[in-house]
């Protein structure tokens, strides 16, 4: 068996929890809007259309944000076609995922329903085909109370109030050759500042994410974060950051340690941005957006999207059946955001429903939960106050693609108002057990829960037929001794600690 020893002191801070953390990303893509979180035909729509039943589950979940339209598919968006009677609202061609957009859904559809699901909208606006005047234009329609044609507009199509939509994001991996309307570096920096610019003439507030290089992979990894934020520094807040993870040719090892390359990546971001901050003499700092990330299989059938003359409508894309092995590793993921919290402001899981997703549904029928659902949904429910500093003493291993891993990964958040100390682990062995003893500097806590999410078999994946099997479950092995918890976790495994202070 492994042995780790994690020490927990409220004294050392990284930075509070951060409810943007815990956001998610609801693109028109495959089966995401259009039987997705829209179905209007199911037993549990409402008279929007919208699936009642999702709306529960994304509630479970406890996303905080939902990043929208795209993607991808924003760079081709006229969000206008949106907007208005549905039975006037064109049909278009979706270059992204070459497919059909009937715009049934748009902008004021979609803040109803984050409306109804208690969710903050997260708004991109298109500089891939589109630039400044398009981008004012949403805005105006979207924030402005009334007075003016775009938000008179609005208000004729149903939407009295405004949107209030404050977090915008300045397109989508312009970097990407496969986006249309790619873009060099030079080129988006001086649009992106001159939409920025602009927006904020309209409203000096809002919170403005630039486009941050698309993988880490990417040639342009590093330069392009340089030369954009050298742009744009004093006109946006956020940088985004997009990363994926998968199992590649059966080593597990390795893809049980995403959380490394998770860590790495964004201490990258985080010593451009600051470098960047250094030479320009700014004082104010950039933080991050991460605003994609998921384990997402794009070698598989159904990440291939239709092509020559099929244009469907919500075809079946991105549609990654999920294992255990799959949720520890979101898990871990989960652990390195929170460690980061002083400079990761926000987190897009990509995406909700359907497509790379928690949350699967059937057209017109059932609903079922991946296996990625519950250490999101525990993490959300649970972290609360602040992320602490902890000192993790663990065995490592190498492996093949991230380097040097530990065994186990941890970290811990703390709620002094509420007395309520958690603690999220994973493990990452494959064959051992790990027993994880926690050393509290904490006085007068009592031991509240422990619960584990594995199984003997690290590829059980969830079904429409049965995504009960495997849940978090009691583990019964967590003792707490004065100062010191311990906890056996199970190989291959996710797990959470609760105690509360009592005195």
């Amino acid at each position: 068996m492994t042995h780790a020893r994690l020490v927990v002191d409220p004294a050392f801070v990284v930075g509070p929890v951060r409810r943007r953390t815990f956001g998610s990303f609801v693109e028109h893509l495959g089966r995401s809007v259009y039987t997705g979180i829209h179905d209007p035909g199911h037993p549990t729509a409402d008279a929007d259309g919208f699936r009642g039943d999702v709306i529960e589950l994304v509630r479970e979940l406890g996303v905080s944000t939902v990043r929208y339209p795209g993607g991808n598919f924003v760079s081709g968006y006229k969000w206008e076609d949106g907007v208005g009677p549905q039975g006037e609202r064109p049909t278009r061609l979706d270059l992204a995922w070459h497919s059909s957009e009937p715009n049934t859904v748009g902008l004021d559809e979609f803040v109803r329903w984050a409306r109804k699901a208690d969710v903050e909208p997260m708004m991109a606006v298109n500089l891939g085909t589109r630039g400044v005047a398009e981008a004012i234009e949403l805005l105006e329609y979207s924030n402005v109370d009334g007075g003016t044609q775009l938000s008179e507009q609005r208000r004729a199509n149903g939407s009295d109030s405004p949107h209030a939509i404050s977090l915008w994001c300045l397109g989508n991996e312009m970097d990407g050759p496969w986006q249309t309307g790619h873009k060099t570096a030079a080129e988006y920096g001086r649009l992106a500042a001159e939409t920025a610019r602009a927006m904020r003439q309209i409203d000096p507030d809002l919170e403005l994410v630039a486009c941050g290089s698309s993988a880490s992979d990417m040639p342009t990894f590093g330069a392009w974060e340089h030369e954009v934020l050298t742009e744009t520094y004093e006109l946006v807040d956020l940088i985004s950051a997009h990363i994926y993870f998968a199992e590649h040719d059966g080593d597990l090892a390795s893809f049980l340690a995403a959380g490394v390359r998770m860590d790495s990546f964004i201490d990258s971001i985080v010593a451009t941005a600051d470098a960047v901050r250094a030479a320009g003499k700014h004082s104010k700092r950039i933080h991050i957006s991460l605003d994609e990330w998921n384990v997402w299989y794009q070698d598989r059938a159904e990440s291939r999207p239709p092509s020559g003359t099929d244009w469907p409508v919500a075809p079946v894309l991105l549609e990654d059946r999920y294992t255990v092995a799959d949720a520890v590793v979101v898990g871990g993921l989960l652990i390195s955001l929170l460690r980061h919290t002083d400079r990761v402001h926000a987190a897009s899981l990509a995406q909700l429903v359907n497509v790379i997703a928690p949350i699967m549904t059937e057209p017109g029928g059932r609903i079922w939960k991946q296996t990625t659902f519950h250490p999101f949904a525990q993490a959300s429910a649970l972290a609360r106050g602040v992320v602490l500093h902890t000192a993790l003493e663990v065995p490592t291993y190498e492996s093949a693609r991230y380097g040097t891993a530990g065994f186990v990964d941890s970290v811990a958040t703390w709620d002094a108002e509420s007395g309520d100390l958690v603690v999220f682990a994973v493990n990452r062995g494959i064959e051992d057990a790990a027993e994880l003893a926690v050393d509290l500097r904490i006085e007068g806590l009592e031991l509240v829960e422990a619960t584990s999410y594995a199984h003997d078999d690290p590829y059980w994946a969830a079904t429409v037929d049965d995504d009960t099997t495997v849940l978090p479950r009691a583990n019964v092995t967590a003792a707490l001794d004065g100062a010191r918890v311990t906890v056996t976790l199970p190989p291959v495994s996710w797990n959470v600690l609760r105690l509360r202070r009592v005195v």
